[in-house]
């Protein structure tokens, strides 16, 4: 159950992010309500999975997911770049996170 909070954790984190770029475009309360809810439910969730896991693998993993996707959402939805090398470091992270569940 920890590992779902903790990738749970994660895709709050990367709505969070959404909702910064969201926010920064729309300065409305409805985009800092939903900013304050991705983070908040992003805390509680990371909360929850470091009562199991260790600290440095939750956060490794949590940041990795949250970083990850918020530069997957940047190239899906705000038409950042698509460079080759930028999608082949994402997985680098991506793959890190796998890692470390592995040896977790």
């Amino acid at each position: 159950m920890a590992w779902t909070a903790l990738v749970l954790a994660g895709v709050f984190e990367m709505f969070g992010v959404a909702m910064i770029n969201k926010l920064h475009q729309d300065r409305n309360w409805q985009s800092l309500l939903l900013l304050l809810i991705g983070f908040g439910a992003s805390f509680i969730f990371l909360a929850y999975a470091m009562e199991t896991l260790a600290m440095g693998t939750a956060y490794a993993i949590w940041t990795g997911i949250g970083a990850s996707g918020g530069a997957i959402l940047g190239m899906l939805f705000y038409n950042e770049s698509k460079d080759w090398r930028r999608i082949l470091f994402i997985a680098m992270v991506l793959g890190s996170a796998v890692g470390l569940k592995l040896v977790s």
